[in-house]
């Protein structure tokens, strides 16, 4: 089974683009993800439709933020990518009037409502802020451990 790892990738290029000073283009967000430039300007054009990142075409055009890491939360990209699914588990629908099957449901159903509203609330309390200081404090560990 495939996993949605859009959200991932999404926040491994915005780290990115918070570490640089200026515009950063479609082909070398994608060398950082180890991507397509296609698939990164598709992604990129629900971000910049939230106002999560802006564009610029031409010489020294590019991606950059389009608000303070500070604003900008995990539930904020999570929408912006069109709130894929979390789970990638589900319900059985094969025999509605089942009702072994509809027992089932209900208490599955009620299950993940309740672990996504847990996890979209996770969300709206995490920032890019906080995970690009995480980052700084890796990158800090890293070279004094290479030194």
């Amino acid at each position: 089974m495939k996993r949605d790892s859009r959200l991932s990738s999404v926040l491994h290029a915005l780290l990115h683009m918070a570490a640089h000073d200026r515009p950063m283009t479609s082909e070398a967000l994608a060398h950082c993800m180890n991507t397509n430039p296609v698939v990164v300007r598709r992604t990129m054009a629900g971000l910049r439709d939230a106002g999560l990142v802006r564009s610029e075409k031409g010489h020294n055009g590019g991606w950059t933020l389009g608000r303070d890491l500070k604003s900008v939360t995990l539930r904020d990209i999570h929408q912006a990518l069109g709130e894929p699914a979390v789970f990638a588990i589900g319900n059985r629908n094969e025999n509605p009037q089942c009702l072994v099957e509809q027992a089932v449901n209900a208490a599955l159903d009620d299950t993940f409502h309740d672990i996504e509203a847990l996890l979209m609330e996770r969300f709206g309390r995490l920032t890019l802020a906080e995970l690009a200081e995480d980052f700084t404090r890796r990158l800090a560990a890293y070279k004094q451990n290479k030194a």
